[in-house]
């Protein structure tokens, strides 16, 4: 891990203005933002610990433990709750053995909600990894995550 946090922080040496760019680099390599990591972000821009951790603590899109090879993520919005995300969420912990906000153990699925992924028209409406799932019915799942093994 040191070798390539290396090579991904070299081009941002005493970049301050350049934090949010580093911070989805280094997640998007390792999957997550560690302690190591977020220490060496800070000594390479030259920016104190407590900024560092600042905004990656703001920004939602940041995380600091190790998720699922396949997120899923349930819309939670407005229209979505009125359409049964509630009953979704539900089936989805049900069926991958998880609970709302963490990882299974083998680490291949993590399950959240989001506020809203702008797709009201089309609630409810599940994200799993990239994908768009709009008009959401719980007996949708089984085939999703069969999907994901192929």
């Amino acid at each position: 891990m040191e070798e390539r946090l290396s090579e991904i922080l070299a081009p941002y040496k005493g970049k301050h203005n350049a934090l949010i760019p580093v911070l989805q680099e280094v997640q998007a390599e390792l999957g997550y933002l560690p302690d190591e990591a977020m220490l060496e972000i800070a000594k390479t821009t030259g920016l104190p610990e407590s900024h560092v951790y600042g905004v990656a603590t703001f920004y939602a899109q940041f995380y600091f433990s190790r998720r699922g090879k396949n997120q899923t993520k349930v819309c939670t919005g407005t229209a979505c709750h009125v359409k049964g995300a509630a009953r979704v969420l539900d089936a989805f912990e049900r069926e991958l053995g998880i609970a709302c906000g963490s990882t299974s153990e083998d680490y291949e699925h993590s399950l959240e909600t989001v506020a809203c992924v702008g797709s009201c028209a089309l609630a409810p409406v599940v994200v799993v990894n990239e994908d768009v799932h709009g008009q959401f019915e719980s007996s949708k799942i089984g085939k999703i995550l069969g999907n994901l093994k192929d």
